[in-house]
Parts: C-alpha cells; structure tokens; sequence
C-alpha cells in the first residue's frame, strides 16, 4: 500500500547509507555491495522492510536486497532498519533500492539471484493493468534474466483471484509449480520456517486464508 507523501523522504533515501544508491551500476558485481560473497535473495516489493529484516537476522549467510519504488514506504523501512542499528544490532548481509521492478534486468546479471520473494503485492485488479501483477508472465520473463538456472520465486497473498491468476500465468509461461496452497496457515509442511509479513500477520488474524505458491523455470 502506498503511504501519504512524507516530506523529506526522497533527500532521507538519496543519503541513506542503506539505500543503493545506482544500483545498474552494480550489475554482475552484486556481492561487492555486501562484506561477505553470499547467495543474493531479493523482495520485490517489500513494503515497510519487516520480513526482510527477519530473513537478514534469521539467514546471515544470504545477502539480501529489498526493492520498493515508493519513497514513502521505504523511508519507513529505513526507519526500522536505524532503529535496528541503535539498539546493536547490526545486519550486515541487507541493503534496499528504490526502483520500479520492470529494471530487473538491467540490474541483476543473469544467475545474480538465487531467490525472489513476492509478498502481498499489489493485485492490480482491472484486465488492463495485468501485465504490472508481479506474478504476471511479463514479470516472469524478466525474473528469468536474473535468476539462476534453479531459483525459484515464492509468492504469498490473501487475494484469491490474483492468486489464480498467478496460477495460470505459471502455467502460460511454462514455469514448474512446485508446491503451492490456498491456506498456507493450515498447512504444516509449508508453514516450517514461514516468516509473516505484517500483512500476513494483520489478514490472518482477521481469519483470511492466506495462499503460497513457490515456482521455477522448467529445468
């Protein structure tokens, strides 16, 4: 969700030692932004930061790079990630841009990224919008420049329809399904090592199935 604009945002983010700042620049030369060489995982959309920061601290031998195109809501990230840092805990091993995840491409070398989450993305509802759904084959096919042979994307949402949508695109561009459910929460096996998203934490409290699929290109 897009936040009201916050005044300062922009000049926050341009001087945030977090934030990459130009980040084509940094193609094919990723782990050079981090202290350590380790797998890249990348959150396209990742909102106000939360579940990255928890995968950061839970997995420090991943680099992790948290992407969102609004000013707005990752100035709260930054937030988050400051307070983080004034209490001692350091996370070494993630960064964040601001960038309009059609740049993938130029972005990522090819075999740059081993994994992408999408978490609770916009769904986009109207037919003519579908080709900016996350999960849409147009998004795939730029997922495809980027990941390595075997990475896979992992997708969780309450929305029913962008979810079946999300479906049939898998099957459209054929990608590999390979596990996927309309209520992850009642799911034992694919609730091991679930980290919630404040979203997923707020609509499953309210009692809304939340849907998970994890996909790949075909091998």
């Amino acid at each position: 969700m897009r936040l009201r604009n916050i005044p300062g945002a922009k000049d926050a983010i341009l001087e945030n030692r977090y934030v990459v700042q130009e980040p084509k620049t940094q193609k094919g030369k990723w782990n050079q932004c981090f202290l350590k060489e380790q797998p890249v995982h990348i959150e396209v959309g990742m909102g106000k930061g939360r579940f990255l920061m928890d995968m950061a601290r839970l997995h420090p031998d991943i680099n992790y790079v948290g992407i969102e195109m609004y000013d707005s809501v990752l100035f709260r990230a930054l937030q988050k990630r400051e307070e983080l840092e004034e209490a001692g805990e350091k996370l070494d091993n993630l960064l964040f841009m601001r960038v309009d995840a059609r740049e993938l491409p130029d972005i990522f070398e090819k075999g740059e990224v081993q994994k992408i989450y999408l978490n609770f993305s916009d769904p986009w509802p109207k037919a003519r919008h579908a080709k900016r759904r996350l999960t849409s084959r147009e998004f795939l096919a730029r997922y495809e420049k980027i990941l390595i042979p075997e990475g896979v994307v992992e997708f969780k949402t309450d929305n029913r329809e962008l979810f079946e949508f999300s479906l049939e695109e898998v099957k459209e561009k054929d990608w590999e399904l390979l596990v996927y459910t309309f209520d992850l929460h009642h799911q034992e096996d694919m609730m091991k090592g679930n980290v919630m998203t404040e979203y997923e934490e707020k609509f499953s409290s309210m009692g809304n199935p939340i849907c998970k699929l994890i996909m790949r290109q075909k091998q």
